[in-house]
């Protein structure tokens, strides 16, 4: 099996220099390529790309801007490969990683599969508190930390797999972004592939974002969340609702002061004080852990109050999604 791995980048070349220099040092004894795809940046990574060409096989391409989805299908289609694997331009790559998933590939095929992610000692406070909120079964169930308990198995973009003949049958992702992956994962399912989690396969996920910058983007995971339940009622969840009843939960418990019940605020310090322990001890720092509940508390409110907002826009009154929130569609 021969893999491309597939990498869109955006006024990234730090990032891509720092992935390319990851894979350099992969102890995948077979041949495999990359193919970046610069999609329409102003900063290019083109001469970064050119320092490792001696190192791996590389493919650049440089495009005008119409969103990562519609790069990574690009990729694809000026891919070599009959199995693509698709990361994210701030993720780090373990020497291990193409063994394991061309190792989990053998033992049981799969046309489409998804990754974890970790974060490593040298990333910021920040980070990893980020990064905990993002993976920890006490915030998302750990769908995204390599937990397979919750449903079918989404892959998500930043370390995903898929096969040549899975994104011919489905025209890969879609112009919705964020949204993109689960979007696909539902077609693939619909058109009878299956996807599947390979916890081996792992992934350092820098996220190099700033708190502002992680509320923005929670808040549109938050507003996709009800335009995918409208095309794909049937795989709607009461579980999707839960960032929105946490928060309005905890401005109930607020409330609730002025007439001096005081249980359900308890209830609010009680979880917040087992993710500030939880993550002190995973992280092995108090001030990580203190972070991670900042971090938890932007991921429950800006995720929350998106879908609350597209919710009622889409779901409720009915408007479109194209119209309701144009920014989340890339024309292309």
């Amino acid at each position: 099996m021969y893999f491309s791995l597939i990498i869109p980048v955006y006024n990234r070349p730090d990032e891509v220099d720092e992935l390319l220099e990851s894979l350099s040092k992969s102890d995948y004894k077979e041949d495999f390529e990359i193919v970046i795809v610069e999609d329409g940046s102003a900063i290019k990574c083109e001469d970064v790309v050119s320092q490792y060409k001696s190192k791996l096989t590389i493919s650049y391409y440089f495009k005008e801007n119409s969103g990562p989805g519609d790069s990574r299908n690009y990729g694809m289609r000026k891919a070599k490969g009959d199995y693509f694997i698709i990361f994210d331009s701030d993720c780090i790559i373990p020497a291990e990683y193409l063994t394991e998933v061309d190792k989990a590939l053998k033992e049981d095929y799969v046309d489409c599969f998804g990754g974890p992610d970790r974060a490593l000692d040298s990333f910021s406070d920040i980070q990893k508190a980020i990064n905990f909120a993002m993976t920890s079964f006490l915030t998302t169930g750990g769908i995204r930390g390599g937990s397979e308990k919750i449903g079918k198995f989404q892959p998500r973009s930043f370390n995903m797999g898929i096969s040549r003949k899975a994104f011919e049958a489905s025209n890969g992702f879609g112009n919705i972004h964020p949204g993109e992956d689960p979007d696909l994962s539902i077609r693939l399912w619909n058109l009878g592939f299956e996807t599947r989690l390979f916890s081996n396969a792992y992934v350092y996920h820098k996220r190099r974002i700033d708190w502002d910058k992680f509320s923005v983007q929670v808040n549109k995971f938050g507003k996709a969340r009800p335009i995918l339940n409208s095309w794909y009622p049937e795989y709607s969840k009461l579980t999707f609702f839960f960032p929105s009843v946490f928060i309005i939960g905890l401005a109930l418990s607020i409330a609730l002061l002025i007439f001096t019940y005081d249980l359900l605020a308890k209830l609010y310090c009680v979880y917040f004080f087992v993710i500030f322990l939880v993550s002190s001890i995973q992280n092995k720092s108090i001030k990580i852990g203190y972070l991670s509940v900042t971090a938890v508390w932007k991921q429950f409110s800006g995720y929350g109050l998106g879908f609350l907002e597209s919710y009622i826009k889409v779901i409720i009154l009915k408007q479109k999604p194209e119209v309701a929130f144009p920014k989340l569609f890339f024309k292309v």
